[in-house]
């Protein structure tokens, strides 16, 4: 009996400590030194609306549009409350299927040649809003005829948009799909 009243009573502090106020510190520091990724990385229209994150991945299929990273997550694809792969090996019959519909697609989509493994695989997350600059450079050429502009605008553009390793040597050159399209739809509607 004499241990049941210091152990709610710790049970209480902790609660305070780990439940409220550790938590309040650390939003506010994120807050105060990182704004923008502490409150989601959105991203707004010319209205203001958020349309989506840069940390998150949307469904592109419009030709006009560059496709991102296939998405494995729970129930539907780029599913942000079922972030994770489909854990089909190598030699799964139904992950090869899905690869093979994938290649099938891409191809119908005058991408014949060197397809890179980021435009056939789903991240682990399921959910990554970057590809590389050469599953942006293989799109080119279809966004290009779709919008009416000259390959080399586009290039300039998925240029302008790569983002380096952060510090110089974590991660990997990447293009933000989210934030290409937009600039896209910016300069040629």
């Amino acid at each position: 009996m004499n241990d049941i009243k210091p152990a709610l009573l710790m049970f209480v502090i902790f609660t305070i400590i780990c439940g409220g106020i550790y938590p309040a510190v650390v939003t506010g520091i994120a807050q105060a030194v990182f704004p923008k990724q502490a409150m989601g990385s959105f991203i707004t229209d010319a209205k203001g609306r958020e349309i989506g994150s840069t940390l998150i991945g949307q469904p592109f299929s419009d030709p006009k549009y560059f496709w991102p990273r296939p998405s494995a997550t729970a129930d539907f694809g780029y599913n942000p409350m079922g972030s994770g792969g489909s854990n089909a090996g190598p030699t799964n019959p139904d992950y090869l299927k899905t690869v093979a519909d994938r290649v099938k697609a891409l191809k119908a989509a005058d991408v014949t040649t060197g397809i890179p493994a980021d435009l056939l695989q789903a991240s682990a997350s399921g959910l990554d809003p970057h590809i590389s600059p050469d599953a942006a450079d293989v799109q080119i050429p279809r966004v290009a005829k779709a919008r009416g502009m000259k390959a080399d605008e586009v290039r300039r553009l998925v240029s302008a948009h790569t983002e380096d390793r952060q510090f110089g040597f974590l991660g990997e050159v990447r293009v933000n799909v989210l934030a290409l399209n937009l600039a896209l739809d910016r300069l040629a509607p």
